[in-house]
């Protein structure tokens, strides 16, 4: 029998109780939440030691909560961090971080297939502060490791992607940066922390959009940044100071959600594969995005790197965008919508969810067809998924023979 250590705890069981106990008030079983937005004291010398850092409480609503510290020590012993802070969104947690470290004239590389919003800070923001960006061909390890040896402050990566979830083996570019004298920052939305932990691999940052997986239930923004506590530090002063403030109601409901992680992520991902291989064989599909599939490219990464492959998978149907327009209404059991990570499943294509902001000819260049649909397996019942998809493959197949 194994030796009871709170080390050894499961992240299972984290997500249930990690962050939680300290923060529940007149016996409570639940966090609850704090909406003050000011905390008062009676002392004022006990006032400016919590003020000044000293002495642990809160003072104003903008730099800290108790509802939402629960969300950041939740978090951050999930992913087995020293330090975690959190955002108002995912964006925030991505833009706050950036910002902390980068100044003009220094140099990101990164890979092409980030996130939309997060290719626009690269493509068009950061520029614009005077700082070098560089996009690499995402898989391409030689090339990446060739850009980072030339020189940068910070190693971005985001793996699996979104939407063609690709892989980049993060042990290998965290190998690169060091001898750079890199920060090495990390997306792990897509992962989460049940499948997923960089800082295994001595990334400096991880960083999550809690509304998706963590949250799960599509009724709460927010975002963290999870590291050593000097980088922590100095991303809250910055994210203090400027205002991303996460809200306490949507740190209570991502907690709530954040306690049935992994048995969602477990359905997720058990029907995840098994959708991935039923369209991998459908006369309807062009391509199949998904790590769990052994021919995908970055397969084998996957396996070294991750637990299980995910719950988020992408495919391109024949036919284009035409097809594209009468396949995603005949779905039953789908949301149509711009968000993933849901119990329910949710679907929408690149050109509405996650690039929206880019043209068709970035779109292109970034490898993303008009085609593509990306599909966000919820934890209904896999075959009900797999005869769903059928019935409106049926339905374009069907469409496409009547315009022959």
């Amino acid at each position: 029998m194994r030796k009871y250590n709170e080390q050894n705890i499961n992240r299972s069981t984290k997500a249930v109780w990690a962050g939680e106990k300290e923060y529940r008030v007149h016996g409570a079983s639940q966090v609850p939440v704090v909406h003050s937005v000011a905390y008062t004291y009676d002392d004022l010398d006990d006032w400016y030691e919590v003020a000044i850092g000293n002495k642990k409480g809160h003072i104003y609503g903008r730099n800290t909560n108790p509802t939402v510290e629960s969300f950041e020590q939740k978090i951050k012993e999930l992913e087995g961090a020293e330090a975690a802070t959190s955002f108002s969104t995912g964006m925030a947690a991505i833009s706050n971080s950036l910002a902390t470290f980068l100044k003009p004239g220094d140099r990101v590389v990164s890979i092409k297939d980030t996130y939309g919003g997060t290719n626009k800070i690269f493509s068009e923001f950061l520029p614009q502060m005077n700082i070098d960006v560089v996009l690499c061909e995402t898989g391409n390890h030689e090339q990446i490791e060739k850009e980072v040896r030339k020189g940068c402050k910070i190693l971005y990566l985001e793996t699996p992607t979104n939407p063609t979830v690709k892989i980049t083996d993060i042990k290998r570019m965290v190998k690169a940066a060091r001898q750079a004298g890199a920060l090495v920052f990390v997306d792990n939305t897509f992962a989460t922390p049940i499948n997923q932990n960089p800082l295994e691999f001595d990334v400096d940052l991880v960083i999550h959009s809690a509304t998706k997986f963590l949250g799960g239930h599509a009724d709460a923004l927010g975002g963290a940044a999870c590291g050593r506590k000097e980088l922590i530090e100095k991303i809250y002063h910055y994210r203090e100071i400027n205002g991303a403030t996460m809200d306490p109601m949507a740190a209570y409901l991502i907690i709530r959600g954040m306690k049935t992680l992994h048995l969602r992520l477990k359905q997720s991902c058990d029907s995840a594969l098994k959708i991935a291989k039923y369209l991998q064989s459908h006369e309807q599909v062009d391509q199949v995005f998904y790590p769990g599939l052994e021919d995908h490219p970055g397969h084998d990464i996957a396996k070294k790197q991750m637990r299980q492959f995910g719950g988020m998978l992408s495919f391109s149907v024949k036919g284009g965008l035409d097809a594209v327009r009468e396949f995603l209404p005949q779905l039953k059991y789908a949301n149509r919508a711009a968000n993933l990570g849901a119990v329910e499943t949710t679907v929408g294509p690149a050109r509405t969810t996650s690039h929206v902001e880019n043209t068709p000819e970035e779109r292109a260049e970034l490898g993303i067809p008009e085609s593509l649909v990306r599909y966000s397996v919820g934890i209904e019942d896999t075959q009900d998924l797999i005869n769903d998809l059928e019935q409106a493959m049926a339905h374009i197949s069907e469409k496409m023979v009547a315009k022959r």
